[in-house]
C-alpha cells in the first residue's frame, strides 16, 4: 500500500496511507484536535474533513480558532436550513446556496408563494430540531448520471438543471445529513451539532441566476456562529451596519443617488457634494502617483471588440458585459471598455520603446462597465458602471520585484491614510487543474513566486488563495476590515506575462534585441465607487475635516450678524476650504440641529461678542468638542488649512 507525507504547521512530518482522510490524520495528530476540526487547508483552500488525501501536502486542520472556521460552520448551516425548508414545504425546490460564507448564508427555493415572517419563525424552530438531531455530515462521489438520477428522483429539477454547470472532468459530489442530500463541493462540518448558533435574517425574492429575465425565487438569509456569544455580537454588529448603511446615508448627506427608472440600474448619479469627496479622493491619488513617477493617460469609453477579444476579456466575461453596439454597415462592433488595461497597452504600443524608457507607468482613473446581474447590484459597491483608479506599469523582468514592491507599498499608505489599520493580504494563484487561465504555466510558476518573495521580503503575512488569480496572472489582493469588524476586499496589484505576449508588445534591450516586457496591474481603491461606499461606511458619513464635502458651516445668532459670517466664510474660502453661511430665518438651535445631522465637522455660532473681538468659536464634532476656545480668524484658518494639508483622520 502507497504512502504519502503530511507536513503539519508545527514543522513535524506524518507518514500516511495514500487515500486517508483530512479527519483521519487529525485523530493521529488527537483526539482533541479530531472533535474540534471543521476542515482541513491544503496550499490556502479550505478541503472537507472527508476529502481523501492523494498526495504528499502541507495540512492544516481548521477550527474555530481559525476566522475560515466560521465559513464552514455557516455552509453547513445552510444545509440545514433547506433541509429545515424541506421538511416543512416538501414541494419546494432547492436551488443553489452562496459561494461567499464569510458572513451570513443563502439559498433559493421554488416556492408556490413567498416565505412569510411566521415562516421563518417556524423554519428556524425546525433547524433547531435538526441540530438536536446530532447527524454526522457524509461526502460522496458521484457520476453526472447518478447525481441526475437522485435529484430528479427527488423532483429537484433546479439541481438537475445545476448540474450543466458543473464542467466535464470535474468530481461531482454530494454532501447528506440525515436525511437531506445536496450538490456541493463542500466543506462541511462534521456533525450538525457543532453549528453553535444560528439565525435566520430575511426573505426576500430573487431571480433565478440573477437575470431578470426568469423566474422569481425565493431567497432566505440567515447566519451561524460556534457560540451564542459569537452570534449575539455579530447581531449586534448588522444593527450598527443599518445605521451606516451608504445608500441611506447618501442621501441623507446629497452625496449621490441611483434611478434604476430614470437613469439606469447600477449607474450612480454623483451630487455636488459627492462630486466634491470624489475629487478629493482624486486629488489625493493624483498627489502620490505624481511623487511615484506615474504619466496620467486618458482613455476612451468605447473600443472596437477586436481590442478585448485579443486581450481575451471578450468573449472570457461576455456574460457581465454590456452587448457590442454595431455602427455604420454593421461590419464595425464597439463595446463599452470593460477595463483600462487594453487602452493603456495601446498606448505602450503607439510608439517603438527602449529599455531607457521603462518602468512606464501609466495612470488613469477610467471608467470600465459591466452588467452585473440585477440581483448582484448593491448601491455604490456593486454597480455597472464603475471609475478605477488604474495603472499599468510596463518594464523589464528584471523591474518586476522593485516595481511590485513600491506597488505594495502604496497600497498599503494609501490604506492607512483613511485608518484602514486591520488589513489581511492574499496571494491569489491560478488552479493548474482549471484551463481558464492564459499563458505558459512556467511563466506562471515564475510569477507566483515573484509574489511570494515580494510579500515575504516586506515581511508581510498573507494566506494563499488557489484558483483565485486573474486569468492572466496572479495578484495580491488586500481585505480591509472596518470600525465594527466588516471584512471588504479593496486594493489589489496583479502580475502579467500573458497580456504582452497576447498583444505582441517588445522594447529594444541594452544588448539591441527586442525583448518582451512585464506589465503589473494595479488599483489601490479599487474603484471609486466601491471605495467611497465602504468609506461612507467606515465613517458613518462623519467624514474627516479634509474629505467633507463642507468642512465648516458659518451660523449667525441673529441677522445683524451675517455680514461678520460672510467676512469669517470669505476668509476661509480664500484660503481653498469648504464653507458656508447658514442666513436662514431660523432658530440658532435649528441650524446646529441642521448642521449636526450634514455631518459638517465644524460648526462657528458668531454673534456680538466674536465680532467685536474678530474671533470665532468653533464647535468641532469629531472631537466631541461642545464648545472650543476663541481663536482669531486668522489663526483658525490657519489652523485649518494645517489640518487639512495633513489630511488628518
Amino acid at each position: 500500500m502507497s504512502t504519502i507525507e503530511v507536513g503539519l504547521p508545527d514543522g513535524r512530518t506524518l507518514e500516511v496511507t495514500t487515500g486517508i482522510t483530512v479527519l483521519e490524520v487529525a485523530e493521529q495528530i488527537g483526539a482533541g484536535l479530531a472533535r474540534a476540526a471543521l476542515a482541513g487547508r491544503i496550499a490556502g483552500s479550505l478541503v472537507d474533513l472527508r476529502q481523501p488525501l492523494a498526495e504528499s501536502c502541507a495540512l492544516e486542520i481548521v477550527t474555530t480558532r481559525d476566522p475560515e472556521g466560521g465559513d464552514v460552520i455557516r455552509h453547513s448551516a445552510e444545509h440545514v436550513m433547506a433541509d429545515a425548508v424541506k421538511r416543512l414545504f416538501p414541494d419546494a425546490q432547492v436551488d443553489a446556496g452562496r459561494s461567499d460564507h464569510s458572513e451570513k448564508f443563502q439559498y433559493d427555493f421554488r416556492t408556490a408563494n413567498p416565505f412569510s415572517p411566521d415562516d421563518l419563525e417556524a423554519i428556524e424552530a425546525e433547524m433547531k430540531k435538526i441540530l438536536k438531531e446530532k447527524s454526522d455530515f457524509s461526502r460522496e462521489v458521484v457520476s453526472r448520471e447518478e447525481a441526475r438520477q437522485i435529484f430528479a428522483e427527488l423532483g429537484e429539477q433546479l439541481k438537475v438543471e445545476r448540474l450543466a454547470d458543473i464542467p466535464d472532468g470535474v468530481e461531482i459530489t454530494l454532501f447528506r445529513h440525515g436525511q437531506f442530500v445536496d450538490l456541493c463541493r463542500g466543506p462541511h462540518v462534521r456533525n450538525v451539532k457543532q453549528i453553535g448558533a444560528m439565525k435566520l435574517l430575511e426573505a426576500a425574492g430573487a431571480y433565478l441566476r440573477g437575470d431578470e429575465s426568469n423566474e422569481m425565487l425565493q431567497r432566505i438569509y440567515g447566519t451561524a456562529f460556534a457560540s451564542k456569544d459569537e452570534l449575539k455580537a455579530h447581531l449586534e454588529r448588522i444593527e450598527e451596519a443599518k445605521t451606516r448603511d451608504h445608500r441611506v446615508i447618501g442621501k441623507q448627506l446629497g452625496l449621490f443617488f441611483l434611478s434604476a427608472e430614470t437613469v439606469g440600474s447600477g449607474l450612480a448619479m454623483w451630487l455636488p457634494k459627492g462630486a466634491v469627496l470624489r475629487r478629493e479622493l482624486g486629488t489625493f491619488l493624483e498627489e502620490q502617483l505624481a511623487k511615484r513617477g506615474y504619466q496620467p493617460v486618458i482613455t476612451p469609453h468605447i473600443g472596437r471588440v477586436e481590442l478585448y477579444e485579443t486581450s481575451g476579456h471578450y468573449p472570457y466575461y461576455a456574460d457581465s458585459q454590456y452587448p457590442p453596439v454595431s455602427v455604420g454597415d454593421g461590419e464595425e462592433q464597439y463595446l463599452l471598455k470593460p477595463m483600462n488595461c487594453p487602452h493603456h497597452i495601446q498606448i505602450y504600443a503607439h510608439e517603438k520603446r527602449s529599455y531607457r524608457d521603462l518602468p512606464l507607468r501609466l495612470a488613469e482613473f477610467g471608467t470600465c462597465y459591466r452588467y452585473e446581474k440585477s440581483g448582484e447590484l448593491n448601491g455604490l459597491t456593486r454597480v455597472r458602471a464603475l471609475t478605477v483608479d488604474d495603472a499599468h506599469i510596463f518594464c523589464t523582468p528584471e523591474h518586476v520585484e522593485a516595481e511590485f514592491t513600491s506597488v505594495l507599498e502604496f497600497v498599503q499608505f494609501v490604506l492607512s491614510t483613511f485608518a484602514f489599520e486591520d488589513v489581511r493580504i492574499s496571494l491569489s494563484a491560478r488552479d493548474p487543474d482549471d484551463d481558464k487561465y492564459a499563458g505558459d504555466p512556467a511563466l506562471w510558476d515564475q510569477a507566483e513566486a515573484t509574489l511570494a518573495r515580494v510579500l515575504d521580503n516586506l515581511g508581510l503575512d498573507y494566506v494563499h488563495e488557489v484558483g483565485e488569480a486573474a486569468f492572466y496572472g496572479p495578484k495580491v489582493d488586500f481585505h480591509v476590515t472596518d470600525v465594527i469588524g466588516r471584512a471588504w476586499q479593496l486594493g489589489t496589484a496583479q502580475l502579467d506575462y500573458v497580456l504582452p505576449e497576447r498583444f505582441g508588445l517588445e522594447y529594444t534591450g541594452a544588448d539591441g534585441q527586442l525583448h518582451r516586457p512585464v506589465m503589473i496591474h494595479r488599483a489601490p481603491f479599487g474603484s471609486f465607487e466601491r471605495f467611497i461606499g465602504i468609506l461612507i461606511e467606515h465613517f458613518a458619513g462623519d467624514f474627516p475635516l479634509w474629505l467633507a464635502p463642507v468642512q465648516v458651516a458659518i451660523l449667525p445668532i441673529t441677522d445683524r450678524h451675517h455680514d461678520y459670517a460672510a467676512k469669517v466664510a470669505g476668509a476661509l474660502l480664500a484660503a481653498g476650504l469648504r464653507a458656508f453661511v447658514d442666513d436662514r430665518s431660523e432658530k440658532l438651535n435649528y441650524k446646529i440641529r441642521e448642521a449636526e445631522l450634514q455631518k459638517i465637522p465644524i460648526m462657528c455660532v458668531v454673534g456680538d461678542q466674536e465680532e467685536e473681538a474678530g474671533t470665532v468659536s468653533p464647535r468641532v464634532r469629531r472631537a466631541g468638542e461642545h464648545r472650543a476656545e476663541a481663536l482669531a480668524v486668522d489663526a483658525f484658518v490657519e489652523d485649518l488649512t494645517g489640518r487639512v494639508a495633513r489630511r488628518e483622520v
